[in-house]
């Protein structure tokens, strides 16, 4: 079995579809590659093994470095019980402090060197809040669990899919709070992690970054808006001054399709859906969701926790082998210029 380190996978929502995608990822493993292992409930994943139609062991183990040795003997896991009665499709609001630790301990295990990366299944963050959850979502979660001495980093949610790659300088905001929230000292903030990220995650050495304008037609020199003119533009100035190869706002319906012909390495965009929408378009059942400027390494599917496919016994793997491989692509790279 290969050496390397293995990656921390978190069930997600025990009634979505991670259990049964990490079941499907395990069947579909490659020889020689990175082993994973399940952070969850064990009686959780034997019943999605069932619903997945998986013919396979679970495997117990009390450290994720066991994982490498049992890789390929049967799906790693370290068990993690949870509370209530969740079963596929039918979420139970009890199960989300499990939910939580199993997150948490995906991070105290990469950072104690157990583990090289972290890739999560889909969480329901409407059922997280009604157990009080704090945060908007996992990309916040996650940035607060890395801080150190006080600091916490500035999470960058970067989506990887049908050769694009889209970080966004707004994230989880309704889209008329997007004008208030943008600002010149954000986008560079982003613009920053962004290109330490394409060379440290991604092995790009000199990154282009194209940055997205916020109205049709980059604003038409002000006719159409003027926030390409006074926050994206001046901002794309001090990237540059920085030593960022950062575009002034290219179109939103255009800059998608330059980088696709090869003009630019990422670009940012500066909302939500503007980001998605074309990943998603491209590439609906390989989508990555990356979170750039955290200490480790951290993927996700990009889809939710797909109640109805895991009621039905229907989910999809390919998602989450794709977050398994570019976290695996990522730690790599990490090693390599550490």
């Amino acid at each position: 079995m290969t050496g390397l380190l293995p990656l921390a996978v978190t069930m997600g929502d025990p009634a979505g579809a991670g259990p049964q995608a990490t079941w499907g990822a395990w069947a579909r493993r490659e020889a020689g590659q990175r082993p994973f292992y399940l952070i969850g409930d064990p009686d959780v994943a034997k019943a999605a093994r069932e619903a997945a139609g998986v013919d396979g062991s679970l495997i117990e183990i009390a450290d994720g470095r066991h994982a490498v040795d049992a890789f390929d003997l049967g799906l790693p896991i370290l068990p993690m019980a949870c509370e209530g009665s969740p079963s596929p499709g039918n979420p139970d609001v009890e199960a989300a402090g499990a939910i939580i630790e199993w997150i948490e301990r995906a991070v105290d295990d990469v950072r104690d060197g157990s583990a090289a990366g972290i890739v999560t299944n889909p969480i329901s963050k409407a059922l997280l809040y009604k157990a009080g959850f704090a945060h908007p979502g996992h990309t916040e979660f996650l940035a607060a669990l890395a801080a150190e001495d006080g600091v916490t980093p500035w999470p960058v949610m970067m989506l990887v899919g049908g050769g694009l790659r889209v970080a966004l300088a707004t994230i989880h905001v309704p889209l008329g709070d997007v004008g208030a929230l943008l600002s010149a000292d954000g986008i560079v903030e982003v613009g920053k992690i962004t290109a330490a990220a394409m060379a440290r995650d991604f092995a790009i050495a000199s990154p282009r970054i194209a940055l997205c304008g916020v109205n049709p037609h980059a604003g038409e020199d002000g006719s159409l808006g003027r926030e390409e003119i006074e926050i994206v533009n001046p901002a794309a100035a001090r990237l540059r001054a920085a030593g960022v190869d950062a575009s002034d706002a290219r179109p939103g319906d255009t800059v998608f399709h330059e980088m696709l012909g090869g003009a630019y390495d990422a670009v940012i965009a500066m909302y939500h859906d503007q980001g998605l929408i074309p990943v998603k378009t491209l590439d609906m059942w390989n989508g990555v969701n990356v979170t750039l400027g955290l200490p480790f390494v951290r993927t996700s599917p990009d889809h939710g926790t797909a109640y109805e496919a895991a009621r039905a016994g229907t989910v999809r793997s390919d998602a989450l082998i794709a977050a398994i491989r570019l976290a695996d692509a990522m730690a790599t790279a990490r090693a390599a210029t550490a």
